[in-house]
Formats: structure tokens, C-alpha cells, sequence
């Protein structure tokens, strides 16, 4: 996939992450040069507006790339970049998710939306996701990896076909 990307949209090999309903590509753009004692704020505003006007002059390669990807992979392909520390994903497949939920989970959602956080249980639930994610990163990384290392070893054990 990562072949029919020009090769000059990116600084370097994009990052590809797939799951069962989606393909995101996200590619590092060059970063931007600010005068000296530029702030913080500014550094951002460059970053988005570089982001901004990569989006905008590859929209029609991306469309093409994403129907071409799509229908052999069959999954939804989404894009992003990132410039610096600013990460933008432009395109993402929002995927319905069903769960069952006794009343103690189901009462932690509603708080949430009693407090404003969320419009509904499912943005509660969303919001529930991100929060563990951020804060238990290293956790689910080392989860992951471990997850790989099964995978591995699984793959050099018998095949189920004899």
C-alpha cells in the first residue's frame, strides 16, 4: 500500500496501523522553520496550517489511493499527518461497538452525561476508551507486545491441519 504514496508527500516511511474495520495512514510532514523567539502558539499554528495545505493539495491522489485500497483490502482507508508535535488525523471511521453493560457500568456513563462530559453512553464510552489509553500506555504497549510474542510463538507450533 505504503508503494502507491508518492514519494515525496512524506519525510519518511508513513506509519500504517490496521485493525479489522480500518487502514490509517498517518505521514510525517517537514517540519516547520519560525524565526527565533517564536512561541509555542506559533509553532502550532504553523504545524496545523502545513498540515492544512498537505491535506488540501493531495485530497484527489488520497481519494484515489483510499477507493483503489478499499476495495482490495476491504477496509476503510483513513489519513492523517503529523508536522513537528501537532497531529492531525483527517479521515476516521467512527465504528459501532457492541457491548453489555451491568447497571454500575451503565450508572458511570450517565454520570458522565449528567456532568456534561458526554451527549450520550456511547460518547461516555468513547470518552471511558481514550482516558485508559492515555493513561495506561506503557501497560497496554507492553500488552501488545506481549500479545505479539504469542502470536509468534503460535506460528511456529503444529498446524491445526495436521
Amino acid at each position: 500500500m505504503t508503494g502507491r504514496l508518492p514519494g515525496d508527500w512524506y519525510i519518511e516511511a508513513p506509519l500504517v496501523t490496521v485493525d479489522a474495520d480500518e487502514i490509517l495512514i498517518v505521514g510525517r510532514l517537514a517540519s516547520v522553520e519560525l524565526p527565533t523567539g517564536s512561541s509555542a502558539e506559533d509553532r502550532a499554528t504553523a504545524e496545523a496550517a502545513r498540515i492544512g495545505g498537505h491535506r488540501e493539495e493531495t485530497r484527489d491522489h488520497r481519494v484515489r489511493i483510499a477507493g483503489e485500497a478499499q476495495g482490495e483490502f476491504d477496509r476503510v482507508v483513513s489519513w492523517g499527518a503529523r508536522c513537528g508535535e501537532t497531529l492531525e488525523i483527517f479521515t476516521s471511521a467512527s465504528v459501532p461497538v457492541m457491548t453489555r453493560l451491568r447497571m454500575p457500568e451503565r450508572h458511570v456513563l450517565d454520570t458522565l452525561i449528567d456532568a456534561g462530559v458526554a451527549r450520550s453512553r456511547s460518547e461516555a464510552l468513547a470518552w471511558c476508551v481514550r482516558l485508559v489509553a492515555k493513561n495506561e500506555e506503557a501497560w497496554m504497549t507492553e500488552l501488545r507486545e506481549a500479545f505479539a510474542h504469542v502470536e509468534d510463538v503460535r506460528s511456529r507450533g503444529p498446524s491445526p491441519d495436521g
